[in-house]
């Protein structure tokens, strides 16, 4: 796995800043299949930082919605008929139209069926794909208590034609031939529920206005990184980091991002 140069490295915290800029006065209209634990903060995640979120899963409308929409989410979290139906309609749409669109493969670690479905989803080249690592594992067809290395994750982006974010406590993102990695954020991210799920659709959102998808990538993370630090200050608990990372989102100043982003 070949890490970004000094350049790409330093011109990171700028583009994500210039990005979200962008996305904050074009407002992108994202559509979200997603699980029924995530919408909403999913949907409130997307309005901090500037998107439109929209979020029918009707077989008879989705795809008018996703005609419309400037970029996708698929999130497998709730694996039920009525969500396959409605990611096979909007891939289909998405393809036509050239929308892009996030996978997010959801605990497939803990179901063979869905991360079987995963794999066919990635083989449809979504722009970027949001997991963890225990999520990758699965769908790349590695045993459970195997460790992946750098070079494994490279494959696996130039295998599928897709940037991977590989989320945890330091983030890696990497398109095959270029590789950052994010070491911001804080622990409480891991203590509530969607925070996952609702930085894959922020992802989508800066899908919508950037066409480098490994740009688009590491500017959705580290921001949702950065904005998990500085909720985590005033925070007394999950409860108050919930609404406190919203509130970070959209008051994200360009000095601040820039100042406090860790990426190597």
């Amino acid at each position: 796995m070949h890490h970004a140069g000094g350049d790409l490295i330093d011109a990171a915290p700028k583009a994500a800043a210039r990005l979200f800029g962008e996305l904050r006065a074009r407002g992108p209209r994202v559509h979200c299949i997603t699980n029924t634990v995530a919408q909403a903060y999913t949907a409130n995640m997307l309005l901090a930082a500037g998107g439109v979120p929209s979020m029918t899963l009707s077989a008879e409308e989705i795809g008018g919605f996703v005609a419309r929409a400037d970029a996708l989410l698929v999130n497998l979290g709730t694996f039920d008929a009525e969500r396959r139906e409605a990611a096979e309609i909007a891939i289909e749409v998405a393809t036509e139209e050239r929308l892009p669109w996030v996978l997010d493969p959801v605990f497939v670690n803990r179901s063979e069926p869905r991360a079987a479905y995963a794999r066919t989803l990635a083989a449809r080249k979504p722009g970027a794909i949001r997991l963890n690592r225990a999520e990758f594992k699965a769908v790349a067809g590695f045993e459970p208590e195997a460790e992946p290395d750098g070079a494994a994750l490279s494959a696996y982006a130039l295998d599928c034609l897709s940037v991977i974010g590989l989320t945890g406590p330091v983030d890696v993102v990497t398109d095959g031939a270029r590789t950052i990695t994010i070491e911001n954020g804080d622990p409480l991210m891991a203590s509530v529920t969607a925070m996952g799920c609702a930085g894959s659709g922020l992802l989508a959102a800066c899908l919508a206005v950037e066409n480098d998808p490994f740009v688009a990538t590491v500017a959705a993370l580290l921001a949702l990184g950065v904005a998990g630090e500085v909720a985590a200050m005033t925070a007394h608990g999950p409860g108050s980091f919930a609404a406190g990372i919203l509130d970070a989102l959209h008051g994200l100043k360009r000095d601040v991002l820039i100042q406090r982003a860790r990426v190597v």
